[in-house]
């Protein structure tokens, strides 16, 4: 962007000196001098005081605000993992790739806590005339913000481009220890960001020899501070940090075998999760492999934009998780709190030790929506004779050592309530492992016990190579416990494998095919080579194969025409191309060219 330009235009439209100019956008005359001399450029606050007040002056300016800032979008995917890379490319050679995610992640949670702040500043200062206002007013009342920044910790200080004032004993002697305090300072003032982002000492020394130098710390904090990565509450996507904790664990931990058993659910199929289950206002919401949360906020997201009625705000969903990966727990926590979110997240394991229990049994739920680990292979029915919440005998049985699927499911039907209804992300052979077969198979018993007992509504087949750490396509199971009256006795089979654009390394789902195969399961009709409403006992007359692909063949059928039909069209053809001959040896003959015929 050239900021000179913008500036210097602004201030003309609207008749404003140097000085008057700074006092709108709440910034010193010297700054506003330096900006238009090319000397430094305003730092995403500036930028986001100087859009603001493009936006109030109306007319005048509107032309300036369409050049400079209506093509700025969120943060795409693309973007955030160039953001990414240049950031593991700013400390290459000094860390090793797996720990890359530990020095960066921590300061992309800080540059994000301190965007949000920002924004939160700037709404505060409309409602009392006055940024000092609205410092004072958060300074005395930390609650008025969903993080407290101290100044001191704000990223402007942290990345140079504010003076800071530190009293004589606090100055800190590099980066690194500057950095460290910094972390710090916003754990003090958050105690509910305690282990989540004060996990890396960033002045750290060995040997005599520092961990990370203060150069290659410049360079990635530069790195973070490009104004196209402003991470406030209107600039990313509402999991960003999520996502910036798969992408730096799948590109730089991976190859380590660090990321074993990590699964995260794309984008898209989040949302196709949402908008399936469609959750109404005031419901309460579970996940119990809840990972960073990502599932849970698309269902509070998907509800504001499907219930448009007043009954959204003030009656918003209650949001429950439970999370055994450390980091994806805090990201999960953190989020929560940014997205104004009403809820728990709990750390642990959901299988053996659930944490959203009533006396001895599991807590229910309107709605739960979860992709646990695929083929877990660690699954000890032994472990599970005396299940104390009753999940998996009264449910068809124990799930195979080699594949927990299953017992995923039991475990969310036993987590529903009355009319409760669940999408359930599984790997695509859950739906027909042992169909088929001689004898009988575990996996096979338990789908048995939910088709007859007609709580499976729809299975879903997603297309190939959409998840990070597998390219198998994935199936949704959607359950409820009371379906329709109309929808009782079916099951509503999508083949979707062919709704997807190509991708580089992973293909996705378009927001209009998510939209399109919700749609499709909600109207619950046949749709050639796309649905098939299928009836219960169809189901069970294949071996209760509950596999998409099974019943809706996606092929177009193969023509089949008479030889001499054939045969008679080819002499028609060649009739045809004969006449073309002719006419075009008679316009050649007449501009002076000789038509000679093949032999």
């Amino acid at each position: 962007m050239e900021y000179i330009s913008l500036v210097r235009d602004l201030r003309k439209r609207l008749n404003l000196s140097q000085e008057r100019f700074a006092s709108r956008v709440g910034t010193t005359l010297l700054t506003v001098n330096r900006w238009e001399n090319g000397k430094t450029s305003p730092d995403p606050r500036a930028l986001r005081a100087i859009e603001q007040l493009l936006l109030d002056s109306g007319e005048v300016a509107k032309d300036l605000y369409g050049r400079y800032f209506s093509t700025r979008h969120k943060l795409d995917t693309k973007t955030m993992e160039t953001m990414l890379w240049q950031a593991a490319c700013s400390i290459r050679g000094e860390k090793d790739a797996p720990k890359f995610k530990d020095y960066i992640l921590p300061l992309v949670f800080i540059k994000r806590l301190s965007d949000v702040f920002e924004d939160e500043v700037v709404r505060l200062a409309k409602q009392y005339d006055d940024e000092d206002a609205a410092l004072s007013v958060i300074e005395a009342d930390h609650s008025v913000v969903r993080f407290f920044i101290p100044p001191e910790a704000r990223w402007p200080v942290v990345s140079g481009r504010r003076k800071f004032d530190w009293p004589k004993d606090k100055k800190p002697k590099t980066l690194g220890e500057q950095l460290t305090n910094t972390v710090r300072d916003i754990t003090k003032a958050n105690p509910s960001l305690q282990g989540v982002i004060d996990i890396v000492d960033y002045n750290e020394t060995r040997n005599g020899e520092r961990e990370i130098s203060d150069e290659a710390l410049a360079r990635l904090i530069e790195t973070l501070s490009d104004p196209r990565y402003r991470l406030g509450l209107d600039d990313v996507e509402p999991d960003f940090l999520g996502r910036a904790y798969e992408y730096l664990l799948r590109k730089f931990a991976e190859g380590q075998g660090q990321s074993a058993g990590e699964f995260f659910t794309p984008q898209e199929v989040g949302w196709l999760m949402a908008y399936i289950v469609a959750p109404h206002p005031g419901e309460v919401v579970y996940d119990p492999c809840c990972g960073s949360g990502g599932l849970l906020i698309k269902c509070q997201l998907a509800m504001r934009e499907l219930d448009k009625s007043e009954k959204t705000g003030k009656r918003p969903l209650r949001l429950f998780g439970q999370e055994l990966t450390g980091s994806s727990f805090a990201i999960a926590r953190m989020n929560m709190v940014i997205h104004d979110m009403e809820g728990e997240i709990v750390r642990g394991n959901s299988m053996t030790n659930p944490k959203f229990s009533e006396g001895a049994k599991l807590r229910r739920f309107d709605v739960v929506v979860t992709n646990p680990m695929w083929n877990q292979d660690n699954f000890d029915a032994a472990g599970f004779e005396n299940d104390a919440f009753e999940r998996f005998t009264d449910r068809g049985g124990y799930a195979p050592a080699s594949s927990a699927d299953w017992a995923w499911l039991q475990h969310v039907h036993a987590s529903l309530d009355d009319v409760g209804r669940a999408a359930v992300v599984l790997d695509t052979g859950a739906a027909s492992r042992g169909s088929g077969n001689q004898g009988e198979n575990k996996e096979k018993s338990i789908r048995r016990w939910f088709v007859d007992r007609d709580v499976v509504e729809g299975v879903i087949l997603l297309p190939d190579n959409l998840f990070y750490n597998t390219t198998a396509a994935g199936i949704i199971v959607m359950l409820n416990r009371k379906k329709a009256p109309s929808r009782r006795g079916k099951v509503v089979l999508i083949n979707a494998s062919g709704e997807f654009v190509k991708g580089r390394p992973k293909n996705e789902i378009p927001m209009a095919a998510v939209r399109k195969i919700a749609a499709a399961f909600r109207a619950g009709d046949d749709v050639e080579r796309f649905v098939k409403v299928v009836p219960t006992a169809e189901i069970v007359k294949n071996d209760y194969n509950l596999s998409p692909s099974r019943y809706v063949d996606t092929a177009i059928a193969t023509e089949h025409r008479d030889v001499q039909d054939i045969l008679d069209d080819l002499g028609k053809l060649d009739g045809e191309a004969r006449h073309l001959d002719r006419e075009l040896k008679g316009i050649f003959e007449g501009l002076g060219y000789k038509w000679r015929a093949k032999t």
